[in-house]
């Protein structure tokens, strides 16, 4: 059984926008995946339906088994918090917390005391097992993004969903990045789910899904940035 399934969702918004159109696609244990699209597919909606931080229309998404249908608020936070790890292109590192304040605090929120081996050990898994002690401003912005993975694993989810986790760096902290997720899917059997925009990012997934008006339009696997940048090219083209 996938990690997280979809099985025809569809999202649309009260002005009636269909911005995901009855989209089934399940993520398995253990891989990296990118979503792609031209700006106003539904890629962001598809995260965000597949994180449970917004109800589908109809059809039902599912994480580690649990049909989040059937949840009210309450227990949905509570999966959220336990079973999901959030990446965005914003660090969101609160600039009064040192780097392992900041990976403790999903802990705190939940009402529990902070693993210190499970924050060092967050800490160790992206690199920045020496820098604990540093606030974000002591911190490149490559390091920062690290410190937010590293927040994300802390609850050690079932599945990490990034959205534009490299947008705001430049090219070689971005690769620097991306190769660290690449290796927490091949060492510790993570599994990621990725929105971007970027081909060179994409190409570090195993597979790279595309979607276009709310569907999806085809996916492609152990592609190249080239590849991924023509399949792109010919989505955007009208027919």
């Amino acid at each position: 059984m996938p990690v997280v399934q979809l099985h025809a969702v569809t999202r649309r918004y009260p002005n009636g926008v269909t911005a995901l159109d009855a989209v089934s696609v399940g993520f398995d244990a253990g891989t990296f995946t990118a979503v792609m699209g031209p700006s106003g597919s539904g890629k962001s909606t598809l995260l965000q339906c597949a994180a449970g931080l917004d109800r589908p229309t109809a059809g039902r998404v599912s994480i580690a088994g649990q049909d989040l249908s059937g949840l009210g608020e309450r227990r949905l936070t509570r999966l959220r918090r336990d079973r999901i790890g959030f990446v965005f292109q914003a660090f969101n590192l609160l600039p009064a917390l040192t780097a392992r304040q900041n990976v403790g605090l999903p802990l705190r929120l939940a009402g529990r005391r902070p693993d210190r081996d499970a924050v060092e050990q967050a800490l160790a898994a992206v690199g920045l097992a020496d820098r604990g002690g540093h606030r974000p401003h002591e911190l490149s912005g490559g390091q920062q993004q690290r410190v937010a993975i590293a927040r994300a694993l802390v609850t050690a989810p079932a599945v990490v969903f990034a959205d534009e986790p490299t947008g705001a760096l430049d090219r070689g902290t971005s690769q620097q990045v991306l190769h660290l997720l690449r290796a927490l899917v091949d060492e510790r059997g993570q599994t990621i789910v990725m929105v971007t925009h970027d081909p060179v990012a994409a190409s570090y997934a195993d597979r790279v899904l595309f979607l276009t008006d709310g569907k999806l339009a085809g996916e492609l696997t152990g592609a190249t940035p080239e590849a991924v940048a023509a399949h792109m090219t010919r989505l955007e083209v009208p027919a």
